[in-house]
């Protein structure tokens, strides 16, 4: 379960931000980009090495307010400074020792939405669903 659920929170994830139309799809995500570089910043145990990552963790959120491909190397981003935290032992939610390693599970969910171009979910199934449907023939 310890790897299940963080899929299934990536997944989640992934089909509510499909609700959001395009571009703004694209620019709240990369306003979550910056959010989430700035998560371990209050106390996340690196010092000044979290300042850094935060600046990094902006510019690469600016450049996805124009690219899915930026807002992916983002999640990957998160993921590594998640798998730092975890084996320091310095968890993104203090309470929760593997809360770190299931954010390392979950990030790489939504990079691979992003870089797939962060395609609405209901879109995707609805074209396929479409594609499937006999055609009749007008005679």
């Amino acid at each position: 379960m310890m790897i299940i659920a963080p899929i299934l929170v990536g997944l989640g994830y992934v089909v509510l931000m499909s609700l959001i139309h395009e571009p703004h799809r694209r620019r709240f995500n990369a306003v979550m980009i910056a959010g989430a570089g700035a998560a371990y910043a209050s106390g996340g145990g690196l010092g000044i090495w979290e300042l850094v990552f935060t600046a990094l963790m902006a510019y690469v959120a600016y450049r996805g307010l124009e690219s899915w491909t930026f807002i992916g190397i983002g999640w990957l981003l998160h993921t590594a400074w998640d798998v730092v935290h975890h084996l320091k032992g310095a968890p993104i939610i203090p309470f929760l020792d593997d809360s770190s390693f299931g954010c390392a599970i979950c990030d790489p969910v939504i990079a691979i939405w992003c870089f797939a171009g962060g395609r609405s979910v209901t879109d995707f199934f609805r074209a396929r669903v479409g594609s499937r449907r006999p055609r009749s023939s007008v005679g």
